[in-house]
């Protein structure tokens, strides 16, 4: 990993907009807005899943910004989800990007009466591709590197 001590103008405002890019993700995801979350992505993007970890079969590839739809709405099945996004690392060559981020995201609902909590610690492998001067997801993979389920008592 890169220790940047002195950046340009350029590469500081690229830096910024991409964990800006990060963070809007998340806060769609919180906000249930599907709409605003694929737009954060290429028309052409690349989106898998890999539920069972980093090295394993992806638990599905999407292709197109459209597709993106039935992934985002699945949150709807939550009454509520608090992503934390933590550290990230990013690579940037010119108008393409690639980085990792790490995110740990709350999942809470309510099952048969019982009120649950799904924690699951997330890795995203991106590409990134800036386009009329904005950073979007080009490819993104979703690595889950382990959930906990438990009861939520008051």
């Amino acid at each position: 990993m890169a220790i940047h001590t002195v950046l340009s103008p350029e590469e500081a405002a690229d830096r910024l907009a991409i964990r800006e890019l990060f963070d809007a993700y998340a806060h769609c995801a919180d906000r249930r807005d599907a709409e605003g979350q694929k737009a954060l992505f290429t028309v052409d993007t690349r989106f898998a899943v890999f539920m069972e970890g980093q090295g394993s079969e992806a638990s599905y590839v999407l292709e197109g910004r459209e597709s993106l739809t039935p992934v985002f709405a699945d949150l709807n099945q939550y009454e509520v989800t608090t992503h934390f996004n933590g550290q990230s690392t990013v690579e940037l060559n010119g108008e393409q990007a690639t980085g990792e981020s790490y995110t740990i995201a709350h999942h809470f609902s309510t099952v048969e009466g019982e009120r649950k909590i799904m924690v699951a610690s997330l890795r995203y492998l991106d590409t990134f591709t800036k386009l009329e001067g904005a950073w979007y997801f080009a490819e993104r993979n979703l690595i889950v590197d382990w959930t906990e389920t438990r009861t939520v008592t008051n």
